[in-house]
């Protein structure tokens, strides 16, 4: 009897104890959901399939706790307003690319991508171990933002061109889409240039609105079909050898998470960073093959016309440095690690 009234204690005990643990788990189970705009169509590959990506390892890491909604361009706000949107706290979060948002703070364009800058590698060790985050989050702070960098692409193309660019004065007088630093760049050379979110440039281009542009890389830039309309394409992506990505939070939300799920997205961010440049260098060859099957020309710029293109970078920076403290300080942080970083590149890379 003994045995048996300690058996239906213990059972009853363990009855008590699995209810109040599976009251926890329930309250530690709620799930919270984010809108995440994004500045990218999710059927782009990689600028917007990436985003859906990151949302998808959010909630298996956080064991759906945190379910972050990837909303298309102009879901919530237009692609451009989701900067805005993020620091008034419209939404939650946002899918994007610093260079994006020039117009907020110049200095956010060397965390996008840099002309004549450096390759992934070299791009990432400098944001995580040679200052680039700590400035990062200093700028972004003062937006009430908190930005993730969540990616990183290969090189860049710098070009498609109705007509052959044979000389830098064919340049002259062409308008053009183009992306951060590398656009103060070409307009020293008579281009004039506008920043399109990717679903704006094909129609720009078919209408004659804008005479050439550069996107992306060519798996990217093949499915936006550029090819179409324009058959010169060129290389190299002087003014985009890597670009970061990021995952955009308010900060209010941000500093109100638990540092567990502080940590879980810096995790998936920090993988996503290895999945996006292995996806974007495995994919471009075959992008290039069929875009020579349709009729398109590859061209590498000749070194004359790369020069001129790296003396008018030089002349760009420094007049930004001059003009804005912010920038110099980036500036002078990036340009200092590229500095000792090329006695490594030098030394250990063929």
């Amino acid at each position: 009897m003994r045995i048996r009234r300690a058996t239906a204690t213990t059972v009853a005990a363990a009855m008590v104890v699995g209810l109040s643990l599976a009251g926890v788990t329930g309250q530690a189970a709620a799930q919270t959901e984010w809108n995440m705009q994004s500045t990218y169509a999710s059927s782009l590959t990689q600028l917007g399939s990436m985003g859906v990506e990151i949302a998808k390892r959010v909630e298996a890491v956080s064991g759906g706790e945190l379910v972050i909604n990837f909303q298309e361009p102009g879901a919530i706000v237009p692609a451009l307003e989701a900067f805005d949107a993020v620091s008034a706290g419209a939404v939650e979060a946002a899918w994007s690319t610093p260079g994006y948002w020039t117009g907020k703070e110049v200095a956010l364009a060397l965390f996008a991508a840099v002309p004549f800058g450096p390759g992934a590698g070299e791009y990432t060790a400098w944001m995580y171990f040679g200052g680039g985050r700590e400035l990062f989050d200093e700028i972004y702070a003062k937006y009430n933002i908190k930005s993730l960098i969540c990616g990183i692409i290969a090189p860049e193309a710098s070009g498609w061109f109705r007509k052959e660019i044979k000389t830098l004065e064919d340049l002259k007088g062409l308008k053009m889409r183009f992306f951060g630093l590398g656009a103060r760049v070409m307009e020293k050379h008579g281009v004039s240039t506008q920043l399109l979110a990717g679903g704006d440039i094909y129609p720009a281009l078919e209408l004659g609105t804008i005479d050439a542009t550069e996107f992306s890389m060519p798996a990217i830039d093949l499915k936006l079909g550029f090819y179409q309309v324009a058959k010169h394409y060129y290389f190299p992506g002087w003014h985009q050898q890597s670009t970061f990505f990021e995952l955009m939070i308010n900060k209010d939300v941000w500093d109100a998470l638990s540092d567990t799920r502080k940590a879980q997205l810096e995790t998936v961010c920090q993988s996503a960073i290895a999945y996006g440049l292995a996806e974007g260098e495995a994919i471009q060859f075959d992008a290039l093959k069929e875009l020579q099957e349709k009729g398109v020309t590859l061209h590498r710029w000749p070194p004359e016309i790369l020069d001129a293109l790296r003396n008018s970078w030089d002349e760009v920076a420094a007049e930004l440095a001059a003009e804005n403290p912010v920038f110099a300080e980036v500036w002078e942080s990036l340009s200092t690690f590229r500095a000792g970083y090329a006695t490594w590149k030098d030394l250990g890379y063929l």
